[in-house]
């Protein structure tokens, strides 16, 4: 979808960088848009308001008692510094005039009374301002890949600081109500799925089992990589060297290494898996088609197969580490998919999948070269 703003033809394009680490974790995301919604929430008569309300609400939101300093204060750059800090003082909380003494860098204490409370808690959870206080609403809730609508709370002054976040790069798109954020601010997103290793002991005893921690990364040796790179044969270096510099991907250099060096043994599924799975299988009966069709598309972005991975993450399977393993076995198992085993990112349509169109561009055109004339 094109760029859609009214000055739209004035945005420079923002320079291509390497995606940085994520921000926010899932679970830091929810909470990034429960403490969000309760700042909109609240009697405020602006977003020079909002903004101190969420900053506080941030720090205050475990015990209800948040420390703020005047230099905290300044870098808002709020319109009026001294009437935000009233509203809040209307709404009951608490907080002094050494806000605004003499030494910014004092500790001030802020109660908020709302947030004191042991029954009802309003965040149930643990530790240029109208364009500032927008982001933080459209970062909460999208992604760069995830084409966001803008939430129903958000605050109405914060919408006219749309556009301008168009023109500074921070939204990639722009059409209304609905957006998406630039892959530059990626890392800022918190609404995404969980990465893997971010599943805690408690998601994986919910499906049965308590999931065995991951190994730790090894140290990769750069050294090591290159030797087993040249002694290769030339197209398994390709593929692996098109892994490696994936720039959609962006995986660590360790991390290839490591899947195209280790060496993969077959292991004991225990019965909670097989549970699991079998409960997933239900759920997804169009699954053999579903994940043929991704591999297509992922070759044709990529350069590349997907990994078991990347192939349940995007197509939404939301199980453990362990269950989107066995998945993808017996997806290859029942040939709906095939790879070139054991070499990793090799994931592409088998031969039921065939059997129903779905195959590699460069094979459909195969296909259509060698059948016969009328």
């Amino acid at each position: 979808m094109p760029k859609n703003a009214s000055d739209s033809s004035n945005i420079s394009a923002v320079p291509a960088t390497m995606p940085q680490p994520f921000l926010l974790s899932s679970q830091q995301g929810e909470a990034a848009r429960t403490l969000l919604s309760y700042a909109s929430s609240l009697a405020l008569p602006g977003p020079d308001a909002q903004l101190v309300a969420v900053v506080v609400a941030i720090r205050a939101a475990r015990g209800g008692v948040g420390n703020l300093t005047g230099a905290d204060l300044a870098a808002l750059r709020l319109d009026d510094a001294r009437e935000a800090v009233d509203a809040l003082r209307g709404l009951g909380w608490q907080i002094g005039d050494a806000l605004f003494g003499e030494d910014p860098a004092t500790p001030v204490p802020i109660t908020v009374p709302d947030l004191t409370r042991t029954d009802n808690h309003p965040l149930p959870f643990g530790k240029n301002v109208r364009s500032r206080l927008a982001g933080l609403f459209l970062a909460a809730h999208s992604t760069s890949k995830l084409l966001g609508q803008v939430p129903p709370d958000s605050p109405e002054a914060c919408r006219a600081a749309l556009p301008d976040l168009l023109r500074k790069g921070f939204v990639a798109e722009l059409s209304k109500d609905r957006y998406r954020l630039d892959p530059a601010v990626r890392h800022l997103s918190g609404l995404r799925r969980p990465l893997e290793g971010e599943r805690t002991a408690e998601a994986a005893k919910a499906e049965g089992q308590v999931e065995r921690p991951a190994r730790s990364a090894a140290r990769f040796d750069a050294a090591a990589w290159i030797q087993w790179k040249n002694a290769a044969a030339p197209a398994l270096r390709r593929h692996a060297e098109a892994v490696e510099y994936c720039a959609v991907c962006a995986l660590e250099p360790g991390q290839v290494a490591a899947a195209f060096m280790e060496r993969v043994h077959p292991q004991f599924i225990p019965k909670w898996i097989k549970n699991a799975y079998g409960e997933w299988k239900e759920a997804h009966p169009d699954r053999g088609s579903q994940a043929a069709e991704f591999t297509v598309v992922f070759r044709a972005e990529h350069g590349h197969g997907p990994s078991y991975n990347q192939l349940c993450s995007g197509l939404g399977w939301d199980v453990c580490r362990s269950v989107r393993s066995f998945i993808v076995r017996r997806l290859l198992s029942n040939e709906w998919l095939m790879e070139t085993s054991p070499v990793p990112w090799t994931l592409r349509p088998g031969v039921m999948a065939q059997a129903q169109g779905i195959v590699l561009p460069k094979a459909r055109t195969t296909a259509a070269a060698v059948r016969p004339g009328p």
